[in-house]
């Protein structure tokens, strides 16, 4: 009798721990009540403004408890506004379309929540025991903030969108090694500007050029206001070419890549200045070599300053042919800044000749200046051959492609003759003028 005694008491404690799942009050019922309070309410609720065919609900559902202000308060900060919309041909969802939809569909189900959750809030403790209260709320704000990640999602996925490079205009098609990742034409600066920080193939390419582009700013700012008693003006003024020269090829080169995809006419006249920016930094880094190499020897200075800027100016003026920029010509357009740079030969072989091969490596840093070809023209080679997308199309899409090998290449170059003119104006500075140079 004990036994059964005992078998009693533990099935009423387990009786009124556990309630029977036909109770009214259990919380396996109540849970998917609420929610499908909520999905009637959709159901037989219709917004007359819009399409009847359309189902929207995938956009609004997150947005349910209060998340809404929040998302759409911020969607300013999360994608593009309308027209600058980067979107597939296959996808046409416009970021006004979501919006409206999103706003519409919290206004009508917010009536729904109101309904299903009162009995919670009146304090009907006879009908919910306090922890399957509990258990509703929690398993409701766990779907809300699932739902909501969905949302944001889907309107970020609205609002940035790249394309494929078969869907790009022929005047986009600058690489067919780059599969995927591109961006469409966007007709708008703004656009064209907030892709900076997005992901896509010219996001390495406008990086590489903006850092650098800022740090020779900060460079030439620092040379530049050092006080007479440590730097002359005369080398403030022979070194100001060359950081001229390197600004501005920088500056072009990240401004193209960023307004590229903006038009045909735009992405056209800003590679003629990208073009042009090579050219330049080339003739700026040869003034002060050349200044400080034959230093108190006028005639072959003026003479080499001459030919490096008429090649310059010639180089700059077959930039300015439209076909220049084509893609079927990228091997000449390598080829004739490659011939731009090493027409630096002439004034190193005179320099070696006159004053030998050692005092050339230790006192005109020949060496440095051999760094920096080397650099250049590995760079451009990879830029003409495409390597090594050409290797592995569709790999290197986003990231390590060959046009951003060449900027960096480029820019370690730029930073290597920096150092390199650097040492040789020091080391001709320390000898005195000509004349003293001349009776020692």
């Amino acid at each position: 009798m004990a036994s059964v005694s005992s078998s009693d008491s533990s099935s009423s404690r387990e009786k009124e721990c556990n309630p029977p799942n036909n109770s009214p009050s259990s919380s396996p019922d109540l849970g998917p009540s609420l929610l499908s309070k909520i999905n009637s309410h959709l159901d037989h609720e219709t917004d007359p403004n819009l399409d009847p065919d359309t189902d929207y609900h995938n956009l609004a559902d997150p947005v349910l408890l209060g998340q809404s202000d929040s998302l759409l308060g911020q969607n300013d900060g999360l994608m593009l506004d309308s027209g600058d919309d980067f979107t597939d041909a296959e996808d046409d969802l416009s970021l006004p379309t979501t919006r409206a939809v999103a706003k519409s569909e919290i206004t009508r189900m917010l009536p729904a929540v109101s309904e299903a959750i009162a009995p919670i809030d009146e304090g009907q403790d006879n009908v919910l025991p306090p922890r399957s209260k509990v258990e509703i709320i929690s398993t409701t704000s766990r779907a809300a903030v699932e739902h909501a990640e969905e949302f944001v999602h889907k309107v970020w996925e609205a609002g940035w969108r790249v394309a494929h490079h078969a869907s790009l205009p022929d005047w986009l098609k600058d690489n067919e090694y780059l599969m995927k990742g591109h961006r469409p034409p966007t007709n708008s600066f703004a656009a064209c500007f907030k892709s900076i920080f997005r992901i896509h193939t010219e996001t390495g390419n406008i990086w590489t050029h903006l850092l650098g582009f800022i740090a020779f700013i900060g460079v030439a700012i620092y040379f530049l206001t050092r006080p007479s008693v440590e730097i002359q003006w005369q080398e403030k003024a022979v070194f100001s070419a060359f950081f001229a020269g390197a600004i501005l090829c920088l500056g072009f080169s990240w401004i193209f890549h960023t307004v590229y995809c903006h038009s045909e006419r735009v992405g056209k006249f800003f590679n003629k200045l990208d073009y042009c920016g090579i050219a330049l930094l080339t003739m700026g880094s040869f003034v002060p070599w050349l200044y400080y190499s034959f230093y108190c020897r006028l005639e072959p200075k003026i003479a080499y300053l001459i030919l490096i800027f008429v090649l310059g100016i010639s180089c700059i003026v077959v930039s300015l042919w439209d076909k220049f920029s084509q893609p079927q010509y990228r091997g000449i357009r390598a080829g004739v800044f490659i011939g731009l740079g090493l027409s630096g030969i002439i004034p190193a072989m005179h320099y070696v000749i006159t004053d030998g091969f050692y005092h050339a490596i230790n006192c005109a840093s020949l060496g440095w200046l051999a760094l920096m070809a080397l650099l250049y023209i590995s760079g451009a080679i990879i830029y003409a051959v495409r390597i090594p997308e050409r290797l592995f199309p569709g790999k290197f899409d986003i990231w390590f492609q060959s046009h951003q090998i060449f900027h960096v290449f480029v820019v370690a170059a730029a930073f290597v003759h920096y150092h390199g003119i650097t040492a040789i104006a020091n080391y001709r500075l320390t000898l005195g003028d000509c004349l003293e140079t001349r009776n020692s």
